[in-house]
């Protein structure tokens, strides 16, 4: 004989749910001084919203990315990781915002290193450079796409400043042109005089042998 199970009865209050409202704390606002030198020890006290870059001490504040750049960036990313991941190499491919601490020679303390910056696009194949702050030391490849606000600062600081940190690879892009030109260091420690591709050509990525990327795609709206 089989008996019917009674089904359970459940209750349903008619109260209206509590909502805790937790107030709004907002970040503090710094007073940084724009003409003094800093150290990565200084920066990473420095918790709010805004986006910096340190060169030499001094402080270089960054805005948001139009979309084109955004776009680039993202996808010339995507392109990289891609054929890291098909040939199942050992290299990282990172994007900002992304810290990277290139300290002078033999200088890892933090209150030493003067230049902290946030390359668009960066590939590390040396792991024992990346720890959980990012990466210490010059990545293999990077690059930086123009906009009106840091085409000096990728031309010149910048430049300087990968080239005596020993980034093999530099990359300046230029979406309004269109344009991708390339810099690879020399074994005297200097950039060649660089190699030009437009829209209409492929662009080889020389860390990596047997990787173009096709620039008309990349620069597609």
């Amino acid at each position: 004989m089989s008996t019917k199970k009674k089904p359970i009865q459940y209750e349903f209050s008619e109260e209206e749910p509590t909502i805790v409202e937790e107030p709004f704390m907002p970040l503090p606002e710094l007073q940084l001084d724009m003409s003094k030198r800093y150290t990565y020890a200084d920066y990473v006290t420095w918790v709010d919203d805004v986006r910096r870059e340190l060169i030499d001490g001094f402080i270089y504040v960054m805005s948001a990315p139009i979309r084109i750049h955004a776009k680039i960036t993202h996808l010339t990313s995507w392109l990289l990781e891609n054929f890291v991941r098909k040939n199942k190499g050992k290299c990282e491919v990172y994007h900002a915002p992304f810290d990277v601490r290139l300290p002078k020679e033999g200088t890892t303390q933090d209150d030493k290193i003067y230049n902290v910056v946030q390359p668009d696009v960066c590939v590390v194949c040396d792991s024992s450079k990346l720890d959980g702050r990012g990466c210490i030391g010059a990545p293999d490849l990077i690059v930086e796409v123009l906009s009106p606000s840091t085409a000096k600062k990728d031309w010149n600081y910048k430049f300087n400043l990968y080239e005596k940190a020993g980034v093999r690879e530099y990359w300046i892009v230029n979406p309004k042109g269109k344009v991708v030109n390339i810099f690879i260091l020399q074994p005297d420690g200097y950039y060649d005089l660089g190699s030009e591709y437009d829209c209409t050509e492929k662009a080889p990525v020389h860390i990596f042998e047997g990787l173009e990327i096709d620039l008309k795609e990349l620069f597609e709206e």
